[in-house]
């Protein structure tokens, strides 16, 4: 008679990963493979190479699950394996260019912004409408929480680097807002 073992902690799972039982990837999958996806669209335009990517992060997770020292998250764990996936398959596919700001000119503190009534996916939609470089930095650092120097390491870009595109990206969000704000306002005055 075959049992089914049902994994219910994280530890349990992460065991059952690591004796190589297929119920217990697929549990882990199953867990964090919507989440894990969307990170992989924040890079990546096209839903099917960003599903590629999301499973080639899985299989690095198993693979290399030996190294996590349960210090720390494990979903963040995970979560910076699929980001390095998705940014190593964004060099590889688009030779991801990043502008260099040779004038330095960097917004004092953050941008001050008015409120808009958008939903969270309109928001999303316009950083998808970024230039790789912009929305590749905007996502690592806004999104993902990571610093500068992390960014500048990820890339291979200057810290400066790193800061210009996000100013600029900052910018460019910020204009197609006003643009939004001026077509709600000749709408509804």
């Amino acid at each position: 008679m075959f049992i089914r073992k049902t994994f219910t902690t994280e530890a349990d799972i992460i065991k059952g990963c690591l004796q190589g039982n297929r119920n217990a990837q697929k549990h882990l999958y199953d867990q964090y493979a919507g989440k894990f996806l969307a990170i992989c669209r924040r890079y990546i335009k096209d839903r099917d190479l960003a599903e590629d990517v999301m499973i080639e992060g899985f299989m690095k997770i198993f693979e290399k699950l030996t190294q996590y020292e349960s210090k720390g998250s494990f979903e963040g764990w995970m979560k910076r394996i699929i980001v390095t996936q998705s940014l190593l398959t964004l060099r590889k596919n688009q030779k991801l260019s990043m502008e260099v700001n040779l004038e330095h000119h960097l917004e004092a503190g953050m941008p001050h912004y008015e409120f808009v009534d958008m939903e969270a996916n309109e928001l999303m939609e316009m950083i998808q409408e970024l230039p790789v470089g912009y929305k590749t930095v905007f996502n690592l650092y806004a999104i993902e929480g990571y610093s500068h120097a992390e960014v500048s390491d990820l890339l291979g870009i200057s810290e400066n680097t790193s800061k210009s595109q996000l100013s600029r990206a900052r910018a460019l969000l910020k204009e197609k807002i006003t643009q939004i704000q001026s077509k709600e306002r000749s709408i509804n005055g």
